[in-house]
């Protein structure tokens, strides 16, 4: 897991703690992760902190994790990062919808698009999976990939940007 991971697993585990949840499964590709709370366990049988916890399942997890660990919590999302202000002058192509992004229509086939490709608008860009459905996301505007602000299989936010364009 890189440090990302474990900020995200600490995270994770604070705010499971804060809502007195009691079990909590999370299944990723090869990552799997099951944290149980029981009520009041002896100070002795419980890790020291969370930086314990989070290097115990980091250990227990396999080592090629795929994918990041994505954390659902109650409060609202966090603003998309900002575009960097060398693409402020491309037409940003964002996510309606929550889930998994996929470059490809399926494992090992070419993508639907790379940096330099030209596309129309209403060409398919992408597929973003939300609860089982596969979506494709169609370019809102014509022009050159520019940009591809997302990795394959990365966790993705509504809002958050995927493609940056050059229009024209």
């Amino acid at each position: 897991m890189n440090p990302q991971d474990l900020k995200d697993l600490e995270q994770l585990i604070e705010f499971l703690k804060e809502y007195q949840v009691a079990e909590f499964d999370l299944e990723r590709g090869d990552l799997k992760i099951r944290l149980k709370f029981a009520g009041q366990t002896p100070a002795a049988a419980a890790p020291a902190n969370l930086s314990d916890i989070a290097r115990i399942v980091a250990q227990a997890a396999p080592a090629p994790v795929p994918q990041a660990v994505s954390v659902v919590t109650a409060a609202p999302p966090a603003a998309p990062a900002h575009v960097p202000a060398a693409a402020d002058d491309l037409h940003i192509v964002k996510s309606p919808i929550v889930g998994t992004f996929y470059g490809s229509p399926s494992p090992g086939a070419s993508a639907f698009v790379s940096i330099g490709d030209r596309v129309d608008k209403g060409q398919v860009v992408c597929i973003v999976e939300a609860m089982k459905l596969m979506n494709e996301i169609e370019s809102d505007a014509a022009g050159e990939i520019a940009k591809i602000f997302v990795t394959n299989g990365q966790p993705i936010e509504f809002g958050q940007p995927l493609f940056g364009i050059k229009v024209g």
